[in-house]
Parts: structure tokens; C-alpha cells; sequence
């Protein structure tokens, strides 16, 4: 193995960094009580939580902290999860949704007094999520708004056209429902800030450290890496798009599927024609939209959610033509940087959070959902371990259903997302006529 670290992949957020810290690489055999296995918030929660409740851990991440998914997304923080929240009532019933829900809005307070607790002075957060309509339908925010207050107690704000349009410059979009809990930050200082609170408190993390063999029988378990060895009473493997066959199960049970992102040049005064409120922004199409203003008044955009999982030729294009699409006015933009990151997705679209086998805990599973459910998985998960709760298990029903192979599973997601897609410029056609 090359001593030289590995490299974050070319990004806004790889860019803006504030902390370079180079963690080694593990070479020798060491002892843990627990051994995580991924370098995501998803991992670095688990540590935390486990160091916070006076269990020693070790994580071990394959290339860079948060270099996955973690420091890739759009940096959006709300509570709920990919699947809608209707479908989850459907399958849960009222009151086991209403407290998978109170779980993930307590996720996002959690993160807001992590970065004051930890002084993540270079995480500052952005207040204000909205999510906005591409159809002409002011019915549907309502309905939505009313089900969410009734059985979450999510207080929203319906905004009308016109006023919308006085903040978002384009006529894609009809109207808007606005939540004030949401916020977004930089995901990846934020991963950052979390490994050093563990390491402050007695995680050790090993950074360019792939586990590449697992004896997870007996009461013993051993992960074997390039150069090392962990030995471990249990193991919480949280590995998301990149676990690679790494674990059986939980292998067939996740999709490696694709999100791309570009943030543009600094647009100075032209970013007043189009975007005028500096909310996490996303639209409410079933194959949609995100996007945000971060600093020096540049775009972040992203979307186009594809289970292929290598990026197309002329990705910056592709994805500042979709921008113009919607805001016309930045026709000639320039890309600054564009990326793609590759999440983990059941085929239930929740999380994916139990024990699998004795001492073998699983943590994944957290596509589409934001950045507060890997915080609310990993706290449920290292609160399992420490203290014997199985809260966890309110989880259960989302179990870890295989996806139809690699193959076949991409093949069905590829399908479902272009179905999606024509779904949505149907409604679209309907509203525009």
C-alpha cells in the first residue's frame, strides 16, 4: 500500500475544506471493542456515539473521511427520509411513523448542537428548506402541508406563485412549501469536524485502510486490511455506494446509484436575476432537482439520479444545461467544478439499521434521505450497542431485501427512474398547456 494518501475526488466542497488532516493508514493488529467500517457520517456517528457513551471504537475508512457520498451531497439537513411519508404510515400505521419521524427531526436538532458543541466554526449553517412545484397544482402543497402538521406537527408555509416568483426567477416553478427547521452546510468540514469530536474522545480512525477480508464467526471477530488487522467484540459495517462485495448480505441488499452536482462560476450581480433567497432548495418531482447559493455567490445544482454508475463525458454541460433550463437568464454559465457521488439504496428507500448476525451490526441504506438520518442511524445504532436500546427495531420492516443482483437491480432501478421522469413531464405538459 502507497503511503501517499489518497485524494479527494475534484469538488466545491474538496476545494473549501479547512481541514487537511492526513489520518495513517492501520499496519499493525490492534484490539477494539467495536470496529466500524466506513469513513461516512453515516461511521463517524456510530464512533461518536459509541465514544460518548464510554465504548472504545475504531473506524476504519478505505480512502478519506467522508470521501463517499458524505462529502459529495448537496449538504441538505431536514428530518424525514427518501420514502415519502405517506407510504410510511401506510406500512407502519400511525403511531410507529410518527415516532420514526420524531427520530429523524430529533437527528436534526442533534446536528445543530453538535456544530456549536464541537465549535464547527467553518460549518456554518444556512437556515430555511423549500420545496418547490413544477406543476400548476397549489392543492397538492396543501394537502401535503396539512397531512405533515396533523400527524408530525411539521409547521410549513405555503408560498403562492406570485411570491414565489419574486425570489426564484423562472416559470418552471408554480408554488412553494417552505420550512424553516431545514438547513444546509458543507457537508464534507462537517464530516470532518465529526471525526475529530471522536478522535477527542478516544476513537481511533484510520484513514486509506480498505477492509478486504471479514471472519465475522465467534465471539472474536477479525477484519484483515492491506497492512493490518483489527480484532473486534463487534462490528458495525457502514459502507453505503461504495461497499463493492464487501459483505454478502448486505452487498445484495444496496444499489450503487448516481447523483451528479456542478457549481458554477461566481455569478456576482447576475445571481439576483434568478435566485434571491439563500434556502436549501429542491423540487418535488419524483426524478428532481436541488439546489442552493454557497459562497461567492456560486450555484450548486444538482440532480439526474441514474443507476449508471460512471459519469458522462460532458457532465459539466450537461448539468449547466440543466440549469439554464430552468433559470434561461444564466444562458453562457460556466461550470467551476462538477462531480458525481454514489449513495446507497434499498429497494424500500429507508434506512437500513439492525444486527444481521451476533455482533455484526449494519448501518446503510441512507440515499435521498439527507444528511440527518445517518446522524439518526448512527446514534440508534450505537445506543444499541452501549445501552441494550432497541429502538432500532422500529426499522425493522425495512429489512435488508436483495435488489436483484448488481445486474438485474440496476437494470429495474434504470427503468423505474426513466419511468419517473417521463411521469413528471406528463404533469409538466398538463400544467404548460
Amino acid at each position: 500500500m502507497s503511503d501517499t494518501p489518497s485524494r479527494y475526488i475534484d469538488s466545491y466542497y474538496a476545494r473549501t475544506i479547512t481541514d487537511h488532516t492526513a489520518r495513517p493508514a492501520l499496519h499493525e493488529e490492534i484490539e477494539t471493542d467495536v470496529c466500524v467500517i466506513g469513513g461516512g457520517l453515516a461511521g463517524l456517528s456510530t464512533a461518536l456515539g459509541l465514544a460518548e457513551r464510554g465504548v472504545a471504537a475504531t473506524l476504519i475508512e478505505a480512502r478519506r473521511i467522508g470521501w463517499g457520498a458524505s462529502g459529495r451531497n448537496g449538504g441538505f439537513v431536514s428530518a424525514g427520509f427518501s420514502l415519502s411519508a405517506r407510504q410510511i404510515v401506510k406500512d407502519l400505521g400511525r403511531e410507529q411513523a410518527r415516532s420514526i419521524y420524531a427520530l429523524s427531526q430529533d437527528a436534526v436538532s442533534l446536528i445543530r448542537r453538535r456544530i456549536e458543541h464541537f465549535g464547527l466554526s467553518d460549518v456554518p449553517v444556512v437556515d430555511g428548506r423549500m420545496k418547490v412545484l413544477r406543476h400548476d397544482d397549489p392543492d397538492f402543497l396543501a394537502r401535503d402541508k396539512d397531512f405533515m402538521f396533523e400527524l408530525f406537527g411539521v409547521e410549513s408555509e405555503i408560498w403562492p406563485r406570485e411570491r414565489l416568483r419574486e425570489v426564484l426567477r423562472t416559470d418552471r416553478y408554480h408554488h412553494a412549501l417552505y420550512n424553516a427547521a431545514g438547513f444546509h452546510f458543507h457537508p464534507l468540514n462537517y464530516a470532518l469536524g465529526i471525526a475529530g469530536a471522536a478522535e477527542g474522545r478516544g476513537v481511533r480512525i484510520f484513514e486509506d485502510t480498505p477492509a478486504v477480508w471479514l471472519d465475522l464467526e465467534g465471539p472474536v471477530k477479525r477484519i484483515q486490511t492491506p497492512s493490518g488487522a483489527i480484532r473486534a467484540r463487534q462490528v458495525v459495517i457502514a459502507c453505503g455506494g461504495y461497499i463493492d462485495g464487501l459483505e454478502p448480505v448486505l452487498s445484495g441488499a444496496t444499489l450503487p446509484v448516481a447523483t451528479y452536482v456542478v457549481t458554477t462560476e461566481p455569478l456576482g450581480a447576475r445571481l439576483q436575476e434568478a435566485i434571491r433567497v439563500p434556502y436549501a432548495i429542491s423540487d418535488t418531482r419524483l426524478a428532481g432537482n436541488y439546489f442552493r447559493v454557497v459562497s461567492g455567490g456560486r450555484i450548486l445544482w444538482g440532480g439526474d439520479i441514474t443507476a449508471r454508475t460512471r459519469a458522462p463525458r460532458q457532465l459539466a454541460r450537461q448539468m449547466t444545461d440543466d440549469l439554464v433550463s430552468v433559470f434561461p437568464q444564466l444562458a453562457g454559465v460556466q461550470a467551476e467544478d462538477a462531480w458525481m457521488g454514489l449513495m446507497g439504496y434499498p429497494v424500500h428507500k429507508m434506512p437500513q439499521l439492525g444486527q444481521h448476525a451476533a455482533g455484526v451490526w449494519h448501518c446503510m441504506g441512507f440515499g435521498g434521505h439527507g444528511m440527518a438520518a445517518t446522524t439518526l442511524g448512527g446514534e440508534l445504532i450505537a445506543s444499541a450497542i452501549a445501552e441494550g436500546d432497541d429502538r432500532y427495531r422500529l426499522f425493522s420492516h425495512y429489512g435488508l431485501q436483495w435488489t436483484g443482483g448488481r445486474v438485474a437491480g440496476a437494470i429495474g432501478a434504470q427503468m423505474t427512474y426513466w419511468y419517473y421522469q417521463l411521469l413528471d413531464r406528463l404533469r409538466e405538459g398538463r400544467s404548460a398547456a
